[in-house]
């Protein structure tokens, strides 16, 4: 499936969640600095799915803070885990 995320960068925590628009926000720790954000939002996606990182690929937005991933797994499933208690 492929999913659209607006990934904050810097943040205090890591953490996934639905803003009012509908859009999936991911907060991460690491710096937007020499794609060390990228590399540390699959890990992050990687661990909060229970996948490995190789199902999981940035298509879209290297540079951007809207991204698309594309990852290799149900769409139900993906929504379920990255947001738990029905916000998806």
């Amino acid at each position: 499936m492929k999913l659209r995320i607006k990934v904050k960068p810097g943040s205090k925590m890591d953490e996934v969640m639905r803003e009012a628009d509908g859009t999936i926000k991911v907060k991460i720790r690491a710096q937007p600095i020499e794609g060390k954000a990228n590399k540390y939002l699959i890990e992050f996606l990687s661990q909060k799915l229970g996948l490995p990182q190789s199902k999981i690929t940035l298509l879209k937005g290297e540079t951007n803070s809207f991204k698309t991933v594309e990852i290799e797994a149900e769409e139900n499933q993906v929504l379920q885990r990255l947001l738990p208690n029905n916000q998806g």
